[in-house]
């Protein structure tokens, strides 16, 4: 049961932006541009950090939704988003995907627990700068989007196929696909 009134019993985060759809413009945006953008990381890698980190914050909600849209995206599906959450060191990544899902963990636990030594690491596999900075952003708004939805109290479905069924319309459409721009009609304060 959310902590807050809600105007819909949409799980997660999209129940969330029902309720204020003025801040889910520029978190759909935020999401789009990171996990969608034009990036040399592939769509089914940033789900995948997205899934991660959230799997890390155990917010159900976002690493089942994540991991939806990751397994959409890559050609080895649920198992590998499975085997990544479960350990990255041993899953069949990349090993620059390895070395950025050690920033998204040292970002997951602070900030301030990214070394020059991670991203030495990262960049020795030949990532990029802009493919550093876009996974410690990735991290970084996971943290927030998981204590969002938790720190509200949200539903998560147990079904993975409602994870799947939204996949589709964020593979297809895009962040912001699922959620309406109308003005907000619930109660508040």
């Amino acid at each position: 049961m959310p902590h807050i009134a809600l105007p819909t019993d949409d799980p997660g985060i999209r129940g969330l932006f029902r309720f204020r759809p003025e801040t889910a413009a520029p978190l759909n945006g935020l999401a789009e541009i990171l996990l969608r953008g034009d990036s040399t990381l592939s769509r089914g890698e940033r789900e995948l950090i997205a899934a991660y980190v959230s799997s890390l914050n155990r917010c159900r909600f976002c690493h089942s939704s994540h991991a939806a849209f990751a397994a959409a995206q890559l050609p080895e599906g649920m198992e590998l988003v499975r085997q990544t959450c479960e350990n990255p060191a041993t899953a069949p990544v990349s090993p620059k995907l390895r070395a950025l899902l050690d920033i998204a963990a040292a970002v997951q636990r602070g900030g301030q627990e990214v070394s020059a030594g991670h991203v030495m690491a990262a960049r020795a596999e030949g990532a990029t700068d802009l493919e550093i900075h876009d996974t410690v952003l990735i991290a970084a708004a996971f943290c927030m989007f998981n204590r969002y939805v938790d720190g509200l109290g949200t539903h998560a479905p147990d079904d993975p196929a409602a994870y799947a069924a939204v996949a589709e319309q964020i593979v297809t459409h895009g962040y912001g696909s699922t959620t309406p721009a109308a003005e907000h009609s619930g109660p508040r304060p």
